[in-house]
């Protein structure tokens, strides 16, 4: 998986954009939907298809944001599309038609495969998943189901039988905790900026913010310090994690920033583009658009500008010495 990722080249960018995909061009947004609706027919269903949702007759909705950006990040290119489309559509298919795994699975198989997840919070509805934890504008904490083929966001109504929310999140700790480390890679450059990566399959790798000093100490052998670190989870399939210890804070602060923006942008799962300052287990947002929404800046408050001149004036005095 691609640490600094580009979709592969199709059509350019002086070719008219698909209004609601604009990394398709028009064309292939036509021939993308196209593809969407024959693969629906050969599973016997006829489908209403939108800008960015297809209707079958029932009114099922079955959105295309998370399949058109597999698409566009697969560097084989269009000519693998319509299997790709295929079998994401009979996978889809086949967990809405199949009984659900709340009623099928025994309870303590439930809890061996629950996860907390780390998803953006727009959209998420407060009616349905009322016991969602905030971690930050825009971020918040629900539980998840781990299937086969599908991950499945427990609301409250589908939490209620297996028993108390804040037990139940202590068991998905417990399971994230274990995990392992699919793929890591130090990321640096000469002028100092320096961080991990941890990327990965599992649709859990980004929400592993949530143990990150277990991660620190999987990863590094080391351990956080009092100042805490910079994180950065773009998508679902991707963590990244600078331990503060000194001024090499200031030019990794920079790089992940740049970092974040890039994982973000037109990925599936896409969860955040903006790198946090995670500290006893909480996050506090340090960067974001610029104003006119072309580029980034750095943003920081009283407090983590305080612990950089600290730093600043720690690493003079290193170096008179």
């Amino acid at each position: 998986m691609g640490l600094f990722r580009r979709g592969p080249k199709r059509d350019g960018d002086d070719v008219p954009r698909d209004a609601e995909f604009s990394f398709f061009s028009e064309g292939e947004g036509a021939r993308f939907r196209g593809q969407v609706r024959e693969a629906f027919a050969e599973q016997g269903l006829e489908v209403s298809v939108y800008a960015d949702v297809v209707v079958d007759s029932a009114g099922r909705q079955f959105g295309l944001g998370n399949l058109a950006a597999v698409l566009h990040n697969d560097e084989r290119g269009p000519r693998v599309w319509p299997d790709v489309i295929r079998g994401h559509v009979a996978m889809v298919l086949r967990t809405m038609d199949a009984p659900s795994a709340l009623d099928t699975l025994p309870p303590d198989q439930i809890r061996a495969q629950l996860y907390p997840r780390v998803i953006g919070s727009d959209g998420l509805d407060p009616e349905t998943f009322g016991y969602a934890r905030p971690l930050a504008p825009g971020l918040c904490e629900v539980l998840a189901l781990d299937l086969p083929e599908s991950v499945m966001m427990l609301t409250d109504e589908a939490l209620e039988p297996l028993g108390d929310v804040p037990r139940l999140r202590e068991r998905a700790m417990d399971n994230l905790r274990g995990l392992p480390v699919e793929g890591h890679e130090t990321i640096k450059d000469a002028g100092g900026m320096c961080f991990e990566v941890v990327v990965g399959d599992s649709f859990y790798t980004a929400s592993r913010v949530l143990v990150l000093e277990a991660l620190v100490r999987q990863v590094t052998g080391q351990h956080i310090t009092p100042d805490g670190a910079l994180v950065a989870l773009p998508f679902r399939h991707q963590v990244a994690f600078h331990v503060i210890r000194d001024a090499s804070v200031i030019p990794t602060l920079n790089g992940m920033a740049a970092f974040a923006a890039s994982g973000y942008a037109d990925t599936p799962g896409a969860i955040t583009p903006y790198v946090y300052w995670w500290r006893n287990g909480t996050l506090t947002q340090l960067s974001d658009r610029d104003e006119d929404g072309d580029g980034l800046r750095i943003v920081v408050g009283d407090e983590f500008q305080d612990l950089l001149e600290r730093l600043v004036t720690q690493q003079r005095h290193d170096d008179e010495d």
